[in-house]
């Protein structure tokens, strides 16, 4: 069974960097193609970035381009969210997603890419 389970969140000032961590367990991450989502409140979740296994191409939507750095960790066997610069709009609940079959990387920016899920951790940027 594959788990994600998000930490790091929390309530922090603009400008401030963040750094969102996912530990996975049932899988390796080398194996999987992975991604960050977020759901502002009462909006549809959206995607943030991913690391693909192709080749370990990273994907970002362009709101978090040169701010948010998508990165993997073998040896611990998790994934990370560098938030620098956040900003007040970028409030939201961030989930965690890895997708193991062959096609996961092929839309990297797709929820139906992904086969399991975190249950996300707030993130609140104060202005």
């Amino acid at each position: 069974q594959v788990q994600l389970v998000e930490s790091g969140g929390g309530l922090v000032q603009t400008g401030v960097s963040l750094r969102l961590s996912c530990a996975v367990s049932g899988r390796s991450v080398s194996s999987a193609a992975v991604a960050w989502f977020r759901r502002p409140l009462g909006e549809e979740r959206e995607f943030v970035a991913a690391d693909t296994r192709s080749g370990r191409r990273t994907v970002y939507a362009d709101f978090v381009k040169g701010r948010f750095t998508i990165s993997t960790d073998t040896a611990n066997n998790a994934v990370y969210l560098q938030m620098n610069f956040p900003r007040p709009e970028d409030k939201a609940v961030y989930s965690c997603a890895a997708g193991i079959r062959s096609d996961s990387s092929s839309y990297p920016t797709l929820l139906e890419s992904y086969d399991y899920w975190g249950k996300g951790s707030q993130v609140t940027v104060s202005s």
